[in-house]
C-alpha cells in the first residue's frame, strides 16, 4: 500500500503498523521539544505493542530535555544501515531534515503538521490544524489501543507544551487543551515538566542570554527586534549554541515587540534564522521564501550573507508579514 496524497487517516497509519515488527522512529535534525515527544511517546508506544524500535537522531538532545523517561534510547548517528520493516518520521517536511541517511530505504510513515510537506512518504499523513505532531501521535496511540501510561503521556504533553510556545501560539484549539487534559489525568506533573523545560538554565545560558539581548537591534517602527550569536560571543560567556534554545521568544514579552529574526552564526557568511510572533503575522511564510519552514508563529530557515544586509532584508520581509497580517 502507498498512499501519495495527504488524505490518509490515522486508523490507516495504525493497520500498516500492526502489519509490521521492527521499526525505526526518526525526527528532524536539531531536535525540539515536538520532535522528542513525539518520537519517544510513539517508541513507548510501539514497545508496549511488542514491537521492537530504534529511535534515531542527527544531533544531541538539549540538557533540559535529557531528565525525561526514555531519552537515553535515543542513538545519535549520521546514517541508519538497517532501516527494519517501516521508519516512522515525525514532523519532517521532506526525508532529508533528518540528516540521518539509509531512512528512505525502507517504508516509510511520514507523519507531519507542517505546511509544504513534500508527501515524500509511502504513507503520508498530514493534519495541518494539529498544534504539535504530538497531537496526532496521541491520536495514533489511541487508534493503536495502547495505554496512555505516565511515560507516555509526559511525552505528548513536552511536544504540545513547547510547540505551542507554552500556550502562546495561534495553532491551539480545544482538542489541544482536552489532550492535555488527559495527559494529566494519566499521571503527568505538568508543573514539574514546564520547571524542568523553562526553568533549569545554567550560568552560562544566562550570561549569554544577557550578552545576546544587550545587542538587540529594534527597526524604526519599534513593532520588529533582530538579536544575533556568533561563535565568539558564545564562547566568551562560556556557553554553546545550545545554550540558547528559547532565547527567539523574549523579545515578544515587550508589549510593542510583534516579530523577532534571530540569527545563530554557523560559519562565516552562514546563519540559522528562526523566526517568531504574534496573532496572525506569518513567519512561516517568510521561512519558506528561504526554503525553510515552520508555523504561523514559528518558523526558521536558513541565510547567506552579510549579517547587516541579511538584517535589513528580514526587517522587510517581517514588515511585509506585519501588513500582510492585519
Amino acid at each position: 500500500m502507498t498512499t501519495t496524497t495527504a488524505d490518509t487517516t490515522a486508523a490507516q497509519v495504525a493497520a500498516e503498523i500492526r502489519r509490521r515488527q521492527r521499526f525505526v522512529v526518526a525526527s528532524h535534525a536539531r531536535p525540539d521539544g515536538d520532535a522528542i515527544g513525539s518520537s519517544l511517546a510513539m517508541a513507548l508506544a510501539l514497545e508496549r505493542m511488542g514491537k521492537q524500535v530504534r529511535v534515531v537522531s542527527k544531533d544531541r538532545v538539549p540538557p533540559q530535555m535529557q531528565v525525561f523517561p526514555g531519552v537515553d534510547q535515543i542513538e545519535v548517528v549520521d546514517r541508519v544501515d538497517d532501516a527494519g520493516e517501516a521508519v516512522i518520521i515525525l514532523e519532517c517536511g521532506d526525508v532529508q531534515r533528518t540528516g540521518v541517511a539509509g531512512l528512505e530505504r525502507s517504508y516509510v510513515i511520514n507523519i507531519d503538521h507542517h505546511p509544504g510537506n513534500t508527501l515524500y512518504g509511502a504513507m503520508n499523513w498530514l493534519d495541518l490544524s494539529a498544534a504539535a505532531c504530538g497531537e496526532m501521535v496521541f491520536t495514533l496511540i489511541g487508534e493503536l489501543a495502547v495505554a496512555l501510561t505516565p511515560e507516555i503521556a509526559t511525552h505528548i504533553y513536552i511536544a504540545i507544551l513547547t510547540d505551542t510556545g507554552a500556550f502562546h501560539y495561534s495553532n491551539i484549539t480545544p482538542r489541544t487543551f482536552d489532550i492535555c487534559r488527559q495527559c494529566v489525568e494519566a499521571g503527568v506533573n505538568a508543573p514539574a515538566v514546564a520547571r524542568s523545560i523553562f526553568d533549569s538554565n545554567n550560568l552560562a545560558r544566562l550570561k549569554l542570554y544577557g550578552a545576546v539581548l544587550h545587542r538587540m537591534q529594534l527597526d524604526p517602527s519599534g513593532r520588529i527586534a533582530t538579536v544575533y550569536v556568533d561563535q565568539q560571543l558564545a564562547r566568551e560567556c562560556g556557553g554553546t549554541y545550545e545554550d540558547t534554545e528559547g532565547l527567539v521568544n523574549l523579545p515578544l514579552t515587550v508589549k510593542d515587540i510583534v516579530a523577532v529574526a534571530f540569527f545563530k552564526e554557523n560559519g562565516p557568511g552562514d546563519w540559522r534564522v528562526s523566526m517568531r510572533s504574534k496573532g496572525n503575522i506569518n513567519v512561516n511564510a517568510v521561512a519558506r521564501e528561504f526554503g525553510g519552514g515552520g508555523h504561523t508563529n514559528a518558523s526558521g530557515c536558513s541565510a547567506r550573507g552579510e549579517f547587516a544586509d541579511l538584517k535589513a532584508l528580514f526587517e522587510a520581509k517581517l514588515t511585509k508579514a506585519i501588513e500582510d497580517g492585519k
